[in-house]
C-alpha cells in the first residue's frame, strides 16, 4: 500500500423504495428519508425495492396488518381481510436467492418491511407488538450477516456510523472476492482491516486470523466462505467505546517510539478524553493518523479503522454517550 489509501468501493445497499421518493406508499406518497436520499446517497449503489408493488397491489391500495395466526403472523389487508402471507413470502425467497448486497435500509413499521416492534393483531386488538414484517423476516432468514436497518433506527448517530461503516467494509470484501484473488491478497486485506475487526469483536478477531493463516493451504472457495463468516460476525456486533480505545493504544504503541515524548502525551490525553466522553471518535483518530503518516508508519495509517468510509460523511463526530 505504501501509505496511500486504496479506492473505496461503492457498497450496494438494497432499500425500500419509498425512501428514496418513489411513490409507492399505501396512498400514493413516499416517505424520502433525507440522510438515504441525500448525504449518503452519492457513495452508494441503491437496489430499490417495493414489496407491496412487486406482489401487484398497486398505489395507492388498502393498507396492511399482521395477524395472529396457528403458525405464526399473517398479512393480510385490514379492511377486506385477503391473505397475502404466502404471496410476500415467495416474493421474500425469490428476492434473498438472487440478492447481492452489502445491506439493506427497510421502512419503519411496516408489516411487510418493518425490523422491530410491528404490531400483531386478534380481532382489533394488539395482542404482541414485537412482530417483524413478513418480507424482511424472510430476507434476515436467508442472510442472517447481512447489515440491515430500518431508517428510523438510522436517525441515532451511533447506529447510523455502524450501519455505514458496515455496508463499506462488506463492499470492500465483495469486491476482493469477485476479482481473481490469491491468498495473498487475502493476506494484504486481513492486515488492513484487523483493528477495525479488533474493536468490533477480539474473539472473533482472532477466529479471523486463523482462517487466514490457512491461506493458500485451502480450496479458495472454502476459504473465501470461511472469512466471509467471520469478517461479518464480527462486525455485526458493534464496536464500543472499550473496544475502541484498545485500539487507539495498540496504535499508539506501534508509532510511540518515533514520538518525542510531548506528542506521545498528547494522543495519550486525547484517547483519555474520549474514553471519558469528552470528545468524539474523530479526535484521536485524526490526530494519530497524521503521527502515523508524519513517521511513515504505514501499517497504522493504511488501517480502515482510521477511515472505514468517506470521511465526507462525517459520521464519527458525535461524542460517545
Amino acid at each position: 500500500m505504501n501509505g496511500q489509501a486504496a479506492p473505496e468501493v461503492r457498497p450496494r445497499v438494497a432499500v425500500s423504495s419509498c425512501l428514496m421518493g418513489e411513490p409507492v406508499r399505501f396512498n400514493g406518497g413516499h416517505s424520502r428519508d433525507r440522510f438515504l436520499s441525500g448525504e449518503l446517497d452519492p457513495y452508494v449503489d441503491w437496489v430499490h425495492v417495493c414489496p407491496e408493488m412487486e406482489i401487484g397491489l398497486g398505489t395507492p391500495r388498502e393498507t396492511l396488518r399482521l395477524e395472529r395466526g396457528p403458525e405464526g403472523p399473517r398479512l393480510v389487508t385490514r379492511k377486506t381481510g385477503d391473505d397475502l402471507t404466502d404471496k410476500m413470502t415467495d416474493l421474500a425467497v425469490r428476492r434473498a436467492r438472487a440478492l447481492d448486497v452489502d445491506g439493506y435500509v427497510f421502512k419503519a413499521k411496516s408489516p411487510s418491511c418493518g425490523l422491530h416492534g410491528i404490531p400483531v393483531y386478534a380481532g382489533q386488538a394488539a395482542v404482541d407488538r414485537r412482530g417483524m414484517g413478513v418480507f424482511a423476516a424472510g430476507i434476515l432468514a436467508a442472510h442472517p450477516l447481512l447489515p440491515v436497518e430500518d431508517e428510523g433506527r438510522l436517525h441515532d448517530a451511533l447506529l447510523r456510523e455502524t450501519f455505514v461503516e458496515r455496508i463499506f467494509a462488506h463492499a470492500r470484501l465483495r469486491a476482493l472476492f469477485a476479482g481473481d484473488w490469491r491468498p495473498r491478497d487475502l493476506v494484504a486485506f486481513h492486515s488492513r482491516h484487523k483493528m477495525q475487526l479488533l474493536a468490533h469483536d477480539p474473539d472473533v478477531y482472532r477466529e479471523a486470523g486463523r482462517v487466514v493463516a490457512g491461506a493458500g493451504t485451502r480450496p479458495r472457495e472454502e476459504l473465501a466462505a470461511d472469512y466471509t463468516r467471520v469478517f461479518g460476525t464480527a462486525l455485526a456486533r458493534k464496536a464500543a467505546v472499550g473496544r475502541n480505545v484498545n485500539v487507539l493504544q495498540h496504535c499508539l504503541g506501534m508509532v510511540s517510539d518515533t514520538l518525542d515524548a510531548v506528542r506521545r502525551a498528547d494522543l495519550a490525553e486525547v484517547i483519555a478524553s474520549y474514553q471519558a466522553g469528552q470528545v468524539a471518535l474523530s479526535v484521536p483518530t485524526a490526530l494519530l493518523r497524521h503521527h502515523a503518516r508524519g513517521q511513515g508508519a504505514t501499517y497504522v495509517q493504511d488501517q480502515t479503522f482510521f477511515s472505514p468510509y468517506p470521511q465526507e460523511l462525517r459520521l464519527r463526530n458525535h461524542v460517545p454517550a
